[in-house]
This record gives structure tokens, sequence and C-alpha cells, in this order.
């Protein structure tokens, strides 16, 4: 606290404001000491990394069936017409039977009746072959 020391001309104002210059010194003796403790923070990751192993063989690509029906309701199976119904059948019933069974993508062409792509679907349920899905739907939007 400081007090006015000067001439005396009638004014006995006391100064009530706080002198800050050592509050401001000490503050940055405190941040000087502050930044020399820190220790030196280091920019690595460390990171604990699988070691490669030889003993397992990456796992193959799952097994496709491509599915294509066509407008006149004939029917494709990996680029190759089926001849029949039954033969169709009893090629869905051998995926059916396997016990890792591979993808079964149906593929409609834009103009087929619905009712020969439900023909498949059914006879797909009925055998047992669960991974079926229809590929292709985008052709639908418009």
């Amino acid at each position: 606290m400081a007090m006015n020391v000067g001439s005396g001309g009638g004014d006995d104002d006391v100064m009530v404001d706080i002198n800050t210059t050592p509050l401001i010194d000490v503050m940055l003796v405190l941040l000087i000491m502050f930044i020399i403790t820190i220790p030196i923070q280091t920019h690595a990751v460390k990171m604990n990394m699988p070691a490669p192993s030889t003993a397992q063989s990456p796992p193959k690509p799952p097994e496709e069936v491509r599915i294509d029906v066509e407008t006149d309701g004939t029917v494709g199976w990996n680029g190759e017409v089926v001849p029949s119904r039954t033969d169709l059948e009893r090629r869905l019933a051998q995926v059916a039977a396997q016990p890792d069974q591979p993808e079964v993508h149906l593929r409609p062409s834009k103009l087929v009746p619905y009712k020969h792509v439900a023909g498949v679907m059914a006879s797909a349920q009925r055998l047992g072959v669960t991974k079926i899905g229809i590929v292709g739907s985008e052709q639908f939007t418009n």
C-alpha cells in the first residue's frame, strides 16, 4: 500500500491501489521453476505388435454360387444353364449338405416375373440353404 507524499495542497486522499509489480515478479519466477522441473515428454507411442505366426494359413475366401434368373425363367448356375427344376434342386441340396455352406447369390434379371425368383428362393429355403441373398438390386431402383 502506498501513500501520496508530496505537496500539502489540501488533498488528504490515501492511495489504496495494490502494487502488482512484486506479484508479477513472483509469478514469473514460479513459471520458470515449473518449466525447469517438468520432465521433457517424449513424443513416442509404444505399441506391442503381434509377432507374425507361420503356423496358421490365411483364411480362404468364402465360396460363392451365382444363380442367374433370366426373363424367360431360365435359371443359370455359375454361368451354366440348368436344364430342369430337379437339377437345380439337386445342386441346391448339395450346397445345403456342406458343413460350411457357400454363399448363394441370386441375381434376377430386371424384367423377370417374381414367381420365377420366388420359386428358386422357396426351393433353396426348403432344402436348407442358409446363406442366400439377392444381388444386383440396384437395377430395380429406377
